[in-house]
């Protein structure tokens, strides 16, 4: 086991690492939490094993010095080779900081369910099943989302799942970094917290949202484990 630490970038305070902190506890990985919401400094990727970015409300075309820094910060991990791992924000920052491009999509996915009472799920394309992102993972894969943006990829980018409203669901960037849409971290706790704090999640059910959660916590804690699990395995991080 790779006992080098692990960098986690927050983007705001409520959105941190979820089910994966659960993982590097129980595996007695090191990390350190950098909430960059709150001011704090994005130290040197290249110092660490592997890198996470999580979600916010920001965008990754803002022009704010966070932002332009955190995009610096993800081009200097990807140029180094360091496995990356992005999620919402986080996702569409690895995409835009390796070239691609980010907009505005046309429907916003928010919750568990879509516009049509479905729950949101994510379809792994041949790539995707293919990926050892997803070895052990069936598609498709049930995901909460929480997002108004899309990205655009470019050359050396990989698609490896889609979504019936957001096409670029998955992506992968050269051979170790990736970026997922929607939300694999979430806990019950976790899941309390957003849905009393995110203005767009106080606009829905509360009560749904719970219910909702509860019909496929099972399956959707397997599919988010199992993911976070490969992702440092490939990384060399977990052997």
């Amino acid at each position: 086991m790779n006992k080098r630490k692990i960098l986690i970038i927050k983007n705001i305070t409520r959105e941190g690492p979820g089910l994966l902190k659960e993982i590097l506890d129980c595996y007695e990985i090191k990390y350190d939490i950098v909430d960059v919401h709150q001011g704090e400094h994005f130290p040197d990727p290249k110092i660490y094993s592997a890198l996470f970015v999580f979600g916010s409300p920001d965008s990754a075309n803002d022009t704010t010095s966070k932002i332009k820094q955190e995009l610096k910060r993800v081009q200097e991990a990807t140029e180094a080779g360091i496995p990356c791992f992005g999620v919402c924000l986080g996702m569409q920052l690895l995409v835009k900081a390796n070239g691609g491009k980010v907009y505005k999509h046309h429907v916003r996915e928010v919750g568990w369910r879509d516009l049509e009472g479905d729950y949101f799920e994510v379809i792994l394309t041949a790539a995707g099943e293919a990926d050892p992102l997803f070895s052990g993972v069936k598609s498709p894969l049930n995901i909460f989302h929480l997002h108004s943006e899309t990205v655009e990829l470019t050359n050396g980018m990989q698609l490896l799942a889609t979504g019936k409203y957001c096409g670029n669901q998955v992506v992968k960037v050269g051979e170790n970094a990736y970026g997922i849409q929607g939300h694999l971290e979430l806990t019950p706790g976790m899941l309390q917290e957003w849905i009393r704090q995110d203005p767009e999640l106080l606009q829905l059910d509360y009560k749904a949202l719970q219910v909702d959660y509860a019909r496929i916590r099972t399956k959707y804690e397997h599919v988010g484990k199992a993911v976070f699990m490969n992702f440092l395995k490939l990384g060399g991080v977990l052997s």
